[in-house]
């Protein structure tokens, strides 16, 4: 029973370190230059916002890496402004590493430890897992409104302008 216990924590920290290597390498492989020009062609989104996400990530990233782990969605994003700021593999592997341990640990020992009781704290995780959606779509519905908003305003300005000519 615990060999089963290691290997369940092996394996999904294991997958959860490749996982997040191949979005390494896929921010590397992008670069910053990439992403603006991408971020360019893109209706809402500014070269600007790249090179704010990569100086949040210099600031931050250790601790963006280690803490984002346990965070859903931005578990796996991180990984991608680490690669574009091409923080060094074996600090990235590192606090991958021990990030996903933690998370993958809670889980797994909680599903171990509850068993078959775990309809009892069911409807306690669906709520939190849609506290979460709810802060992911309210998050995106300000990015929206926030971008069109602006997007409206610039073209009214230069309607304005034109017009005044």
């Amino acid at each position: 029973c615990v060999s089963t216990l290691f290997e369940a924590l092996l394996w999904t920290t294991v997958g959860s370190v490749v996982g997040a290597f191949m979005l390494y390498g896929l921010g590397r492989w992008l670069g910053a230059a990439r992403l603006r020009s991408f971020a360019e062609k893109m209706p809402l989104l500014h070269p600007e916002d790249v090179d704010r996400t990569v100086a949040w990530f210099e600031r931050h990233g250790g601790k963006a890496v280690f803490f984002g782990r346990m965070i859903p969605i931005f578990r796996s994003l991180i990984s991608i402004p680490a690669g574009v700021s091409k923080m060094p593999m074996w600090r990235f592997g590192l606090l991958t590493g021990a990030g996903s341990l933690i998370w993958n640990t809670i889980f797994v020992l909680s599903g171990y430890l509850l068993g078959e009781n775990w309809h009892i704290v069911e409807e306690y995780a669906s709520i939190l897992q849609y506290v979460v959606i709810a802060a992911v779509a309210i998050g995106v519905a300000w990015f929206l409104y926030s971008r069109i908003r602006s997007l409206l305003a610039s073209r009214r300005d230069t309607a304005d302008t034109r017009h005044d000519a």
